[in-house]
């Protein structure tokens, strides 16, 4: 029997990358799932039409995580559509990519609303329709950046750290209701998210180096992102609670 049978997931930003890798795997194990985006239509209804080949139904929903008004709606709308939820993947992520002394305060705003607040206010009012069903998951995405310094990273990192912050508290306080709180924490992934980083976009030889500093011999891929998200989402997780799981193939682990 497929593990998430019957389950209504949601994921956030799942048009492209590692949110549509998620969506897929998602429905490969028999959930039907909401699709989020912000901008670019085209793709999340690229991803629901693989959805639904795979036999499960999608819902495509227009929302900026960044405006608390259109969170509201999006679970409104899912409630109104499928009456419940069972999966959060808080996986939509934005962010002014700067020094620290260039950073100005609407890209930090920006930057802390999309990624950090959104989680806090998307989880109360997931948690209230998880509540419905007998309880859930969560499960956040969030970087390295959040405990290392990283090139321009200033905003994105810090609110990274929030979010991880938000996971322990959010682990602690849903775990009465069968709420299962957690955060994946990935190295460099490859994906086209890549080329907004101006060190990745201009030094060529960068990939090479973190290749060359990564004892597994590779980066992470979506799939290996969606293989542990897969797996904080099943009942063998169901006692990891505010947990921030490092994969980064042992990069991190090394003196640099």
């Amino acid at each position: 029997m497929l593990q998430f049978q019957n389950k209504i997931a949601l994921v956030t930003g799942s048009g492209r990358g590692i949110g549509r890798e998620i969506a897929l795997r998602l429905a490969r194990e028999g959930a039907d799932v909401v699709v989020n985006f912000f901008r670019n239509r085209k793709p999340a209804e690229e991803t629901a039409v693989s959805i639904r080949k795979l036999g499960r139904q999608a819902l495509v929903v227009k929302a900026n995580m960044g405006d608390l008004d259109q969170i509201a709606r999006l679970y409104d709308e899912i409630e109104t559509a499928w009456g419940g939820l069972d999966i959060l993947i808080h996986n939509a992520a934005s962010g002014f990519n700067r020094p620290v002394m260039e950073q100005k305060p609407r890209g930090w705003d920006w930057t802390m609303n999309i990624n950090a607040r959104s989680l806090l206010f998307g989880a109360q009012h997931a948690a209230r329709l998880m509540t419905k069903r007998g309880g859930g998951a969560i499960v956040a995405i969030s970087s390295l950046g959040s405990v290392r310094v990283l090139p321009d990273y200033v905003a994105v990192g810090a609110s990274k750290a929030a979010l991880e912050s938000l996971v322990r508290y959010l682990g602690v306080e849903l775990a009465p209701r069968q709420i299962v709180v957690n955060a994946v924490s990935p190295g460099v992934v490859k994906t086209d998210a890549l080329t907004h980083f101006a060190s990745f976009r201009e030094n060529d030889d960068l990939i090479e180096k973190m290749l060359a500093g990564t004892p597994n011999g590779r980066l992470c891929t979506p799939a290996d992102v969606a293989n542990v998200v897969t797996f904080l989402c099943s009942p063998a997780a169901r006692m990891i609670c505010g947990q921030t799981i490092i994969m980064d193939g042992g990069h991190s682990l090394l003196a640099q």
